[in-house]
């Protein structure tokens, strides 16, 4: 390209259809002696390309020597256009004054088209300065005047800079017919910058619309397109962590936050980026319970806005600020006026956050005793509670519950619960990831609490109960939803199974495996990814947890232990013969922590020779029963146990307990899921499939001893026992033993697996099954092991098991001793072939084993799930 063609004058619009050519042409127009209207453009698309995706310090120079240029051209429509850019990238780098300055000159020199297009970018520079009124009259200015020049591209700019401003006032529905209009003229252009920008731009209005997995999609499918480009990402940054931190993903909100801020800093990138990206990072962290991080990236976040003079932006900080504050125990009458403060200004704003402030000023004036001022303020945080996306919605029902606490109204308190979380509930059957459904609940957690207060001061066993399974392990009580036959996530599935399986290899044979274990985790995000962007299906049906169904189904002899947890205690509800009784036990935080010392006795246990550690393990049992079950240990009567416990003690194993060494127990997230599994019927056929993995130590001793039990039973091993045979194997069985080593991760649950011949089983794989086997027997270690998630929810192999149709599961919460689980497998097999149900047979085949501690604790550490 030369400085004399015409072409120069497609640099601009090509630097948002193709960032990094526009960038190189423009530098070759510059070494080329250029006449000074031609290296003002070209001056000026350096300029840009440096103001949104490098140096902001660059992007003035060269943008400042574009505006020389284009006056030395005596071009005042070349130099209107410049002083627009300018102003631009000054409020960008925090100089409002100088940049609104700019603007005004840019306005006084252009003329028709051209001022049309400097309104729209200073209503852009409203928009990011949250001055949303001003915003908008510019583009009612701009867009009349753009669309009868017929300029296309500019019109579908201003329309989607509309929309976004719309947004930001919660007028979602005008916001998503101006994306839509700008969309259609995207579609007629080559502008392939603003084509990503306006895939972005509709995440962000599904997200406002409450539809979290199209704004993931759509976030994802936009950055696909960025990534294209070579173009970095730093507003889709912060929208990614708006939908995440709605989607109950703080801490991930928060890494991405922190990630963006480093590589915004690395290019000396735009200051009012860096602030909405520490507003970002202080939401998450507050959201992920680190006040003390919130509360050092909301101050500086605070400082930034103020010196860029974004009163709109700053007072949001400013919120985010106070909350903190207040997580962190500094609750004051200052806090309460400061938080009033904040409301009534994000109220003059008309910024749906206005409720959030209220409800803090509430909270704080309602735990200082100062009943007036709390019930003002929740009365005005309490009027958002019927309108407006899902989350703004439970806010206002908290601050109804809590109006009505104050008032000392028990009714009033359990129905704003009861209507928040049927706000909740209905939001969550959007979602269709059993990830999003299970940490979306963290919402609805302090209604939940509230209920259960209200329930113990003044109601009976049976209100504490019913509430306490209001909000427990509910994401297992949807239908679950099936993952789509989408080509892209099979394929991550197996290319993930086969990077795993190579890098275990290659630990295996003491070769590195940095390289293998980045792609691993590439693999980990992409199909995660996948995954939350399915859409729940299936419609709340109303079902209400009944107590007489459940007490019915327990008769006489069965007794249903739940554990309630109400402010750190434990209250035990004792269900059986017709009736619920409450019974006080421990500190919730005490049982934790004797809970982990008995973990780890175990696990030491599994080993020969720590046989001396077994009394220290059995005193820990006996200090463990009292903090959970109490009074209850000796009212249980004869027959079988089933326990509900919160989700913190799903680890606990309960056979330890002397109250229930010689019992018949079962495990189970929560009465309504006991229910369920009690009522799902075995499949016809009664197929039996044995899966035996490589690598254990026992080889799987008792698989062939059970083959040669069963008769003629579906045996998967060696090469056989590979994923895409087992699953076919495992759909629909009525009985499936799985001897294989089993991996949790903390960090992602539901990529912890079982490993086969052709790499690892995972959680995402069992979801494809059209209906997981009857009962299902882990003989590895731990399978029983769960990440506790949102509210009180689960997230493990046997929680995405039980949804799918199966009604009960032995498996294991800690590293056992291969050989010794033999025994006792072959052991509870036995008892199955006799007619028992899996608690039963557990029972049984435990009262079989050796008196040695390693075979007592292999047989401690199992558990039975459910109730088949």
């Amino acid at each position: 390209m030369t400085a004399g063609s015409d072409s120069v004058l497609e640099l601009l619009p090509m630097v948002f259809a193709a960032p990094n050519e526009a960038l190189a042409q423009a530098r070759e127009v510059l070494a080329a002696d250029p006449s000074p209207l031609h290296a003002s453009i070209a001056h000026q698309v350096i300029g840009i390309w440096q103001r949104d995706f490098g140096d902001t310090r660059l992007a003035l120079t060269h943008l400042r020597r574009a505006r020389d240029l284009a006056a030395r051209a005596d071009s005042a429509d070349r130099e209107a256009d410049v002083l627009a850019t300018l102003g631009v990238a000054l409020v960008h780098t925090g100089r409002t004054r100088q940049g609104l300055a700019a603007f005004e000159r840019g306005v006084a020199r252009g003329t028709g088209h051209t001022r049309a297009r400097v309104l729209y970018r200073r209503a852009y520079a409203w928009w990011v300065l949250g001055h949303h009124r001003e915003a908008l009259e510019d583009v009612r200015r701009a867009v009349p005047v753009l669309r009868q020049a017929d300029d296309v591209i500019w019109t579908a700019r201003a329309l989607t800079l509309r929309a976004t401003v719309h947004l930001a006032l919660g007028a979602v529905e005008r916001a998503e017919a101006d994306f839509a209009a700008a969309e259609a003229l995207w579609e007629t252009t080559g502008q392939e910058h603003d084509k990503a920008d306006a895939v972005e731009s509709r995440g962000l209005a599904a997200f406002r619309s409450g539809d979290i997995p199209a704004a993931l999609r759509l976030l994802d499918e936009a950055e696909e397109r960025y990534a294209k480009l070579g173009t970095p990402t730093f507003m889709l940054n912060i929208r990614r962590c708006e939908v995440l931190m709605a989607a109950g993903l703080a801490p991930e909100a928060l890494a991405e936050a922190d990630a963006a801020i480093r590589a915004l800093d690395g290019i000396g990138g735009q200051s009012t980026r860096k602030a909405e990206l520490l507003l970002a990072a202080a939401r998450a962290a507050r959201l992920a319970g680190d006040p003390k991080t919130a509360t050092e990236r909301a101050a500086l976040a605070v400082r930034l806005f103020a010196g860029q003079r974004r009163t709109w932006w700053e007072t949001h900080a400013r919120l985010v600020l106070l909350e903190a504050r207040y997580a962190a125990g500094r609750g004051s009458g200052r806090l309460v006026a400061d938080a009033a403060a904040v409301a009534e200004r994000l109220a003059s704003f008309g910024a749906p956050a206005a409720p959030e402030a209220s409800l803090l000023a509430g909270r704080t004036a309602l735990s200082l005793g100062r009943r007036a001022d709390a019930e003002r303020h929740l009365a005005a945080a309490a009027r958002g509670r019927r309108s407006g996306p899902p989350p703004a919605r439970v806010t206002g029902w908290v601050a109804q519950a809590l109006r009505a606490r104050a008032a000392g109204s028990t009714r009033g308190v359990l129905e704003a619960c009861r209507r928040g979380l049927d706000v909740l509930d209905d939001h969550r059957m959007t979602l269709g990831a059993p990830e999003l459904r299970a940490r979306a609940t963290e919402q609805g957690a302090e209604l939940a609490a509230l209920a259960q207060r209200a329930s113990l001061a003044r109601g009976g066993p049976r209100r504490l109960l019913v509430w306490s399974e209001r909000w427990r392990a509910t994401a297992l009580s949807a239908p679950p939803t099936r993952p789509p036959a989408d080509p892209v996530l099979l394929s991550g599935l197996t290319a993930y199974r086969e990077i795993a399986a190579r890098a275990e290899e290659a630990r295996r044979e003491g070769r590195p495996v940095p390289a293998l274990e980045r792609e691993q985790r590439r693999l980990e995000r992409e199909v995660r990814s996948r995954t939350l962007h399915m859409r729940g299906e299936a419609p709340g049906d109303g079902h209400r947890f009944d107590v007489g169904r459940l007490l019915r189904r327990l008769g006489d002899e069965v007794r249903l232990v739940e554990l309630a947890v109400v402010d750190g205690r434990v209250h035990v509800l004792l269900c059986g013969q017709g009736r619920v009784r409450r019974f006080e036990a421990g500190l919730l935080a005490e049982a934790e922590r004797e809970a982990e010392h008995v973990q780890a006795g175990l696990r030491r246990l599994a080993h020969p020779g720590a046989g001396a550690r077994l009394p220290l393990v059995e005193a820990a049992g006996r200090r463990l029963q009292e903090l959970l079950l109490g009074p209850v240990a000796d009212r249980l009567g004869p027959g079988p146990v089933v326990v509900v416990p919160p989700g913190r003690l799903h680890r606990v194993p309960w056979a330890l307990l002397p109250a229930l060494r010689e019992r018949v127990v079962s495990v189970s997230p929560s009465a309504s899921s006991w229910l369920r599994a009690r009522e799902t019927a075995p499949p016809s056929g009664g197929r039996h499939v044995l899966v035996r993995g490589p690598g254990l130590v026992s080889g799987g001793a008792e698989v062939p001893e059970l083959a040669a039990r069963y008769g003629r039973p579906t045996v998967l091993e060696g090469d056989a026992a590979r994923v895409p045979r087992v699953l076919r194997e495992l759909d629909g069985a009525a009985l499936a033993h799985i001897a294989a080593h089993g991996t949790f991760r903390a960090d992602s649950p539901l990529f912890s697996s079982l490993r086969m011949a052709d790499g690892p089983l995972i959680v995402h794989d069992f979801e494809h099954l059209a209906r997981s086997p009857y009962r299902i027997i882990l003989s590895c270690c731990d399978t029983a092991r769960f990440a506790s998630v949102g509210a009180d929810e689960l997230l493990g192999l046997v929680t995405a098991l039980l949804p799918l149709g199966t009604a009960g599961v032995v498996a294991c919460s800690v590293p056992v001793n291969d050989a010794a689980v033999v025994p006792l497998m072959v052991a509870l097999h036995k008892g199955l072939a006799a007619g028992l149900s899996l608690a039963q047979a557990l029972r049984d085949a435990r009262a079989a084993l050796p008196g040695d501690a390693v075979h007592q604790a292999t047989g401690w550490a199992f558990s039975a799930f459910g109730a088949a």
